[in-house]
């Protein structure tokens, strides 16, 4: 516990979570979901097939990684939510993975949907939910106090909101509450070098997240919002670009498939 070292971009971070305690709520805040009575896990083999053959290519490269060790003793576990309207994905400490079938025409294919796990694994992998909670218990008075008040102590099976809502999770299903503009941009930076590890092309990065700006008029500019804006994004993507390319110029393409349909 203390000042740690992102791997890749070496940015200090405080965590003052231990690493079992993340693990633990990263677990019981997936069961709380999938216990959801509103939540459906998919019953499609393909829908089901087409995120676990993606997913395990990235949980693959993760353990190839500068993440390796964490990466290795996670207990890995991906899951397909039905909910055709959600553009969403997550990933919780632990290798807790759930993908809803509304990002399917976002990513449209494996490459963009590798791009997706990517970032969504780098949250987990960086400890940005345990950063975000350590934040939290700092502006507190009390380190039992705010421990209490984020379930980290004695919380039993029932994740807190405030818990939920540092590692991303919002109060309602299926709403993921924005991380700071530095995770967001280490979960890119980094998920696009994962993607590219597992032998998926790392230029659908940039197509993912055009597709996405395309599907989301209205959306907030970069002042006002903690996510960066859709243009900033493909903008920084296309700068680091470079290197994910290197990497996934020397190893084995994956196949690729476009993902099932559905209708949104």
């Amino acid at each position: 516990m203390g000042c740690e070292t992102v791997p890749y971009t070496d940015r200090s971070q405080l965590v003052v979570i231990p690493q079992s305690q993340s693990l633990e709520m990263g677990e019981q805040a997936f069961q709380q979901i999938l216990s959801d009575p509103k939540v459906q896990q998919s019953q499609s083999p393909e829908e089901q097939e087409a995120v676990k053959r993606v997913a395990e290519k990235i949980i693959q490269a993760a353990k190839e990684s500068k993440f390796a060790e964490d990466a290795k003793t996670f207990k890995w576990e991906v899951t397909v939510i039905k909910d055709d309207q959600t553009k969403n994905a997550f990933a919780l400490p632990g290798g807790k993975i759930a993908v809803y079938t509304g990002i399917f025409p976002v990513a449209k294919n494996d490459a963009g949907l590798a791009a997706i796990l990517g970032h969504e694994v780098v949250h987990a992998l960086a400890r940005h939910g345990s950063e975000r909670m350590s934040q939290e218990v700092l502006a507190q008075t009390g380190l039992s106090a705010a421990a209490v008040g984020l379930g980290v102590s004695g919380a039993g099976p029932v994740v807190g909101q405030a818990t939920m809502a540092a590692l991303g999770l919002g109060a309602k299903v299926g709403v993921l509450l924005p991380y700071s503009r530095t995770h967001e941009s280490e979960a890119d930076s980094i998920g696009i070098l994962l993607a590219a590890k597992a032998g998926y092309d790392p230029q659908e990065a940039v197509r993912v997240w055009q597709r996405m700006q395309d599907g989301s008029e209205g959306a907030p500019s970069d002042f006002l919002s903690t996510h960066p804006s859709h243009e900033t994004r493909i903008q920084r993507l296309q700068e680091e670009m470079p290197e994910a390319l290197k990497i996934y110029q020397n190893v084995k393409h994956a196949p690729e498939h476009q993902l099932p349909a559905i209708n949104p």
